[in-house]
């Protein structure tokens, strides 16, 4: 299927995307936009991909969850519907082979490789923002549709309406090329999982998430026990013009084995569905094959708070596989050998 400017342009919308997940939102107000084409492809992994931009996790042991408790009852005093700490439990000590964790959040460029080469799903944002629409799609436009692609889609900040086709094409480029390097949002856990499978990578369980997160020792954040909002970006991202930023724009909170962003930027999706730890006694009507797993502590904050509880290396949250937020994306693993 070809790419052109009415195609992408008029794509049928789902919703809107544009909803921040912080853990503290109701269930109700999660967007879905179901995956198109994953039941129909036939890819299979790429074969001999090597591991360019992946951190190596040696094989070992680590320690997993936690034993805190909330006693002040702060989850209530920020109205919270989920417990903090209870699904942590009990910890323990978990042994993992050898892999390899992709050191940054998949990026607006790679997801967009992806959807090109794949003729996949777009993400609902790119439908409102162009970014889909490269130079050679753009060049067959006339001058006046040109124009308004510029003022309305692109919402160039200069007076479009005197500006030529080459004036407007470099306008319009320097603006993508301020997504690329952008965490991919917006994606399901389906959409997800199908770019790593494309990729000939996977989705890391939660355990690898966890222990790439936070090493061996089990630090509470990637840079080790104590909090500190400058290694992060969290608390509704306000420093960076898309609320998100460029991924590995924070190399002081790089975790110990060198992944980066792993707190805050974007939350992540894991393979694992919502499951209690073993030997966990806390009752969830959420465990169970409902839920999937997503790791690290978003952008968005708590309107302009920043709870360091959600940015933890333990902390867990979980939503349905189908659902899409703006502070919600995704790294690739894979087996050492």
């Amino acid at each position: 299927m070809a790419l052109n400017v009415d195609m992408v342009m008029n794509a049928r919308r789902d919703g809107e995307a544009g909803v921040s997940c912080n853990g503290l939102q109701s269930e109700g107000q999660a967007l879905k936009y179901p995956s198109l084409m994953a039941a129909m492809m036939l890819w299979g992994p790429v074969a001999g991909m090597a591991a360019e931009d992946m951190v190596r996790v040696p094989a070992g042991t680590f320690l997993m969850g936690s034993d805190k408790v909330d006693a002040s009852g702060q989850a209530e005093e920020y109205g919270s519907a989920k417990p903090w700490y209870v699904d942590e439990r009990p910890p323990r000590k978990v042994h993992l082979p050898t892999f390899y964790i992709d050191k940054y959040e998949v990026t607006n460029a790679q997801y967009r490789d992806f959807v090109r080469k794949a003729d996949y799903w777009v993400p609902p944002a790119w439908r409102d923002n162009g970014y889909l629409l490269d130079r050679d799609v753009l060049s067959q436009a006339d001058l006046p549709t040109l124009r308004h692609l510029a003022a309305e889609t692109f919402r160039i900040d200069a007076d479009t309406r005197t500006m030529n086709q080459s004036e407007l094409l470099q306008a319009i480029a320097r603006l993508q090329a301020q997504l690329d390097d952008l965490p991919v949002t917006a994606v399901n856990w389906f959409n997800a999982n199908d770019y790593c499978h494309w990729a000939g990578k996977r989705l890391p369980t939660e355990a690898e998430w966890e222990k790439a997160a936070r090493g061996e020792p089990g630090h509470e954040f990637p840079w080790g026990d104590e909090w500190n909002n400058q290694r992060l970006n969290a608390g509704a991202g306000g420093m960076w013009e898309f609320g998100v930023a460029p991924v590995g724009s924070y190399p002081d909170g790089a975790s110990p084995y060198g992944a980066l962003d792993m707190a805050g930027n974007v939350m992540e999706w894991v393979q694992d569905w919502y499951q209690p730890y073993p030997g966990n006694t806390y009752q969830s009507s959420a465990y169970g094959k409902t839920y999937k797993v997503v790791r690290g502590g978003g952008w968005g904050g708590l309107g302009h708070y920043t709870i360091q509880q959600f940015y933890r290396t333990a902390y867990r949250l979980y939503m349905k596989p189908a659902d899409l937020f703006v502070d919600i994306g995704f790294r690739c693993a894979k087996y050492a050998s």
